[in-house]
């Protein structure tokens, strides 16, 4: 069954991007504030370190022109971005794109978590249990029927076994990351064992990161792992989600740390970047195979699931903020998650233009992990699994190396 687009079917508007009140402030706030900034910032009384030569130029371009006739010029372009940025998210809204696909086994089920069977059980084929961030839904790997990562491995020959971690529920309330791996986790790579064999890891984002703990735990029952866009040094380059008692204090009092906030969290790391890629779209020819995906790619992004507030404090001030894992401080099941005790045959997949985990927050694990291999690609951090170049510069490559790691020893 192919994705289903048709003006037909009924259409509600979607709710993002979320939170779509967030948003909207926040571009009134980032271009209407230019022309407050303005008269300050040519008088040089904002400035807080040395100007640089463009600043300068630009400053004396800048008064060089008609001062009432700039400051209107200045409005009207705010004006008109943030108009085009209104269109492109309601044509976003309204978009008649839906995604459908075949819904695949559950083979292992435990509170809101599930463990969905991609592949052919009567196929001898290569077992891989695949693993996604927590924070965001599995079905980035299986977004639509020609940009999926597991449907595609399934459809060469391999068993490709997606954790859907779904949403936490009433027993998953009080768990931080040594439950999800150790118990959970490890439950599904028992039930992959138990019905194919011994699985190659294959991890993405966050999943990487949940990946290298279960393996420091299981590792002579995994016969490798692909590691993709995955972060370990996470002060390399120097990097902040937000204030620490910020943080605690959204925390505070909660079981959950909300969809919306986690949104926000990240969206303050570049406040333009939801206003630029709407812009984008909003050029795009509605019908076009590129609306689509931006459409299908927005979808999920907006698709979020909360977090336990255990696993928030652990990854956002754990990781970010005080960097366990490059620290060799972060334990999981009893064991500290040591790459370089990981003597697995290893593919890190590091794309070159990650804003969300830039590439020097992957590259230290090519030097600790002792059997690692790298493939640095040309992409940003969903690209690499779902744009145009995804199957020839990604999937082949991750599925010669899943060949490699199954062939005996």
């Amino acid at each position: 069954m192919l994705d289903r687009v048709t003006e037909e079917m009924p259409i509600s508007r979607r709710p993002g991007p979320r939170p779509l009140p967030f948003h909207l402030m926040a571009q009134v706030t980032s271009l209407m504030s230019s022309c407050i900034v303005l008269p300050h910032w040519k008088s040089g009384s904002l400035n807080w370190k040395p100007a640089s030569p463009s600043e300068n130029e630009l400053r004396h371009l800048i008064a060089r022109q008609d001062g009432v006739l700039f400051h209107r010029a200045l409005t009207e372009e705010g004006g008109r971005r943030f108009g085009d940025f209104l269109k492109a998210v309601d044509r976003y809204r309204r978009h008649p794109y839906r995604r459908s696909l075949p819904v695949m086994p559950t083979i292992w089920r435990q509170g809101g978590m599930s463990l969905l069977d991609y592949g052919d059980p009567a196929s001898p084929g290569q077992p891989i249990l695949v693993v996604p961030s927590l924070i965001n839904r599995a079905y980035i790997l299986d977004l639509r029927a020609r940009r999926s990562l597991v449907r595609w491995l399934g459809g060469r020959g391999f068993r490709p076994f997606l954790v859907d971690w779904g949403a936490p529920g009433e027993d998953e309330l009080g768990f931080g990351l040594d439950p999800y791996v150790a118990l959970r986790l490890s439950s599904m790579l028992d039930r992959v064992l138990a019905v194919a064999g011994r699985p190659v890891l294959l991890g993405y984002c966050m999943g990487g990161l949940l990946s290298l703990a279960l393996a420091a735990l299981r590792q002579k029952d995994l016969l490798g792992q692909v590691l993709m866009a995955t972060p370990w040094d996470f002060h390399s380059p120097c990097q902040r989600l937000a204030p620490a008692d910020s943080l605690r204090q959204a925390l505070r009092g909660q079981s959950l740390l909300s969809p919306d906030m986690l949104q926000i969290l990240f969206a303050l790391g570049d406040p333009l970047a939801v206003e630029r890629k709407f812009r984008q779209f909003g050029q795009l020819q509605a019908g076009s195979a590129a609306a689509r995906n931006f459409v299908a790619v927005e979808d999920w992004v907006n698709d979020c699931v909360p977090l336990t507030t255990e696993v928030a404090e652990e990854t956002l001030m754990g990781w970010y903020g005080e960097n366990r894992p490059a620290k060799g401080e972060w334990r999981v099941g009893g064991e500290t998650v040591d790459p370089t005790g990981n003597h697995l045959p290893t593919l890190l997949v590091i794309p070159t233009r990650d804003r969300i985990v830039p590439a020097e927050q992957a590259w230290p694990l090519v030097n600790l992990l002792p059997a690692a291999r790298h493939l640095s690609v040309v992409g940003g951090h969903i690209g690499m699994v779902v744009g145009p170049r995804a199957v020839t510069e990604i999937y082949n490559p991750i599925a010669k190396s899943i060949r490699m790691m199954s062939k005996p020893t």
